[in-house]
């Protein structure tokens, strides 16, 4: 009875062990399509262009916003590949990394470079994957491993961003390698397993600037051992370790840098240079610690420029949030979109573990500290950030929660028919979900919220839409032969839609109207296809309802929508706003060249379209009063100023407010 009893257990550990290079075989055969399939969207680009330059010129200037290691793993492809570099563009550091990056990347054959690096990218996925088998295998066992591995290869947006050139899977899989790692040195004191948290931590800290996080994550996990044990000598000497690993990290992220402060060789400077950039920090606090550290040049420049560009973005960005376009997130975005985006078996399976864990905590305690508390600390930070674009930043503790659910269903499986078909069924239904929402996992939505054409009704940019359609788009104008088409592209100027053979007229974009200064002209009414990103039609970086050029539309059916992110419509369709918009940029361009004239007329022009615009009122105000014509100024100043204090003043009045004070009190003494 013995021997078969053991005979059968071999045989599931064996089944078990050949799951896992079916799983991560078909992992690896999803991510390649995804590589295939998506276009380049917001961020690629001007990352993979940072990357080569860091490895043939050790230059960190181009792209100072995320730490190199991504980028610089991405590059490594290029090589041999001997790409042309672009020639300076004369624009800010940050415009430039977007206009060079991506003539860097189309004037080198596009998918030529995309691909590869996409690849390479695809590893940080793998490892990931193949970690949370390892410590699901040592922490639960051989089934939970496998569980965790199962929950995760089929986790929608693990595979909408498991290949892109972006740092989330880099971050998530060197938090989750760190923390195992220290785990393991929690139950074998040896050096090594030390060192090689400490080089993990390093590595979490060159990945994303969120892998700064593990400095608090460690002495937690510290902490609560100690607590756990009841032994304050294991929590001192897991304090210990905590800054050995830390002194550790601080070394390995100074090596990405070449040990060397500058940013650039030749005395080429961050622009901003670090101080001018440091002073005009949100909070000046924040200011302040940073300018200590670059005092003493406790870290390289380049990254000290970077956690300031973080703090200086969270400030600067919108939030789109239930419908509703916030200057600044509420805390409740990330825990919603953590309950939207992740699927429901995963929650199901999660919300199952107290119950299953109440009998098993004790034999469990240390695994579930080491789980548990990198998760607590993330949350507890991200919810407290304004960083609210994405759950993609939501990433990192997904390694950590597969864990979780996969021992959770390795338990259910055990536990006797009844509860092993309950997690045969959840597992099942994880498979299908990605299966049913294949290859459109960038805009993933779980049941409870309606799928995935639901989610642009709670959530926006790169919860839905990162500007990965163009392949999409490029298929279905193909396929149709409208010669009339206008399209709206979410990222317009950081990737254009000519970058993809898509041929139609431009609808203007805050991004690529303001800051690309993208040429366009646009009439009151347009004719035709009508392509729509889904963060420009509902307002993500305008505002919704007024301040929305593309907010009737959201009443319209339409004729197709591609990859769940582009909205596409056929008709006559009036875009007075939209058309103002263009307006009011080409008047402010002939101010700055002298035609007086000419901007005023398209000011003129501007607000007749829409005279509800605290924007168009505000440059009629400003030729107006270029031309000394102070009275009717001073009128179009105060049609401005009424205009922004009745359509959200919140999100206009930072950037218009003190044009318009400043204009109408210089009109009321004349």
């Amino acid at each position: 009875m013995g021997f078969h009893l053991q005979l059968l257990r071999a045989r599931k550990q064996t089944l078990a062990f050949a799951c896992v290079p079916v799983l991560l075989g078909l992992f690896t055969l999803q991510l390649v399509c995804v590589a295939h399939l998506y276009s380049a969207n917001w961020d690629e680009a001007h990352h993979l262009y940072d990357g080569y330059l860091i490895l043939t010129q050790r230059d960190y200037r181009a792209n100072a916003e995320v730490p190199p290691l991504v980028k610089i793993a991405a590059a490594l492809p290029l090589l041999h590949l001997h790409p042309v570099l672009p020639a300076a563009t004369g624009t800010s550091q940050t415009e430039n990394a977007f206009l060079a990056g991506r003539a860097f990347v189309f004037g080198n054959g596009g998918d030529r470079l995309l691909f590869p690096a996409r690849m390479a990218c695809m590893l940080f996925s793998l490892a990931t994957a193949w970690l949370i088998y390892a410590a699901g295998r040592h922490f639960f066992g051989v089934l939970a491993g496998v569980c965790s591995l199962f929950l995760f290869v089929f986790d929608p947006n693990v595979l909408a961003h498991g290949t892109l050139i972006s740092t989330d899977m880099g971050s998530a899989c060197f938090l989750l390698a760190s923390t195992y790692a220290f785990y393991r040195y929690s139950i074998r004191r040896t050096w090594r397993w030390l060192l090689a948290t400490g080089l993990l931590a390093g590595l979490a800290l060159v990945a994303k600037f969120t892998g700064v996080l593990i400095a608090p994550m460690l002495v937690m996990i510290a902490a609560v051992e100690g607590m756990r044990e009841r032994k304050p000598a294991t929590a001192v000497r897991l304090l210990g370790a905590s800054f050995a690993v830390l002194a550790c990290a601080w070394l390995v992220l100074w090596a990405f840098y070449g040990f060397r402060y500058a940013p650039a060789s030749n005395g080429l400077q961050l622009s901003p240079a670090l101080g001018k950039y440091l002073a005009t920090m949100p909070h000046p606090a924040d200011g302040a610690k940073l300018a200590l550290l670059a005092r003493f040049q406790v870290l390289p420049q380049a990254y000290l420029w970077g956690l300031a560009n973080t703090k200086h973005t969270e400030w600067d960005y919108t939030s789109y949030f239930f419908g509703r376009v916030y200057r600044h997130g509420p805390w409740q975005y990330f825990p919603v979109a953590f309950l939207l985006k992740s699927t429901l078996p995963l929650l199901l399976l999660l919300l199952l573990a107290p119950v299953l864990w109440r009998r098993a905590g004790a034999e469990y305690g240390r695994q579930l500290v080491f789980l548990l508390v990198p998760v607590g600390v993330y949350f507890a930070v991200i919810t407290t950030s304004h960083f609210d674009i994405g759950a993609r930043h939501l990433m990192p503790v997904y390694p950590f929660l597969s864990l979780l659910a996969g021992a959770v269903a390795a338990m259910l499986l055990r536990r006797g028919p009844g509860w092993a078909a309950l997690a045969g069924g959840l597992l099942l239904w994880q498979a299908v979900t990605t299966i049913r929402v294949a290859p459109n996992y960038m805009a993933y939505g779980n049941e409870a919220w309606g799928g995935p054409l639901q989610v642009r009704h709670y959530l926006s940019d790169a919860n839905v839409d990162w500007g990965q359609q163009l392949k999409t788009v490029k298929a279905y104008l193909d396929q149709n032969h409208d010669p009339e088409c206008w399209f709206a592209y979410f990222p317009d100027g950081a990737v254009q839609p000519q970058d993809y053979g898509i041929r139609c007229h431009r609808l203007p974009t805050p991004s690529g109207l303001r800051w690309f200064d993208l040429p366009m002209n646009v009439p009151p009414r347009i004719h035709g296809t009508v392509l729509i990103s889904e963060s420009d039609l509902d307002g993500v970086e305008s505002g919704e309802g007024a301040l929305n050029p593309y907010a009737e539309f959201q009443k319209l059916k339409p004729v197709a929508i591609l990859q769940d992110g582009v909205y596409v419509y056929q008709g006559d369709f009036p875009v007075p706003l939209a058309s103002a918009w263009v307006a009011v940029h080409h008047s402010a361009k002939c101010v700055q060249r002298g035609d007086l004239a000419e901007a005023r007329t398209l000011a003129q022009q501007a607000t007749a379209l829409a005279p509800e615009s605290a924007r168009t009122q505000l440059q009629l105000a400003t030729v107006l009063a270029r031309q000394q014509q102070w009275v009717p100024a001073r009128e179009h100043y105060q049609l401005a100023r009424q205009n922004l204090l009745r359509q959200r003043p919140d999100l206009e009045e930072e950037e218009l407010g003190p044009q318009i004070e400043r204009g109408f009190n210089a009109a009321s003494i004349r």
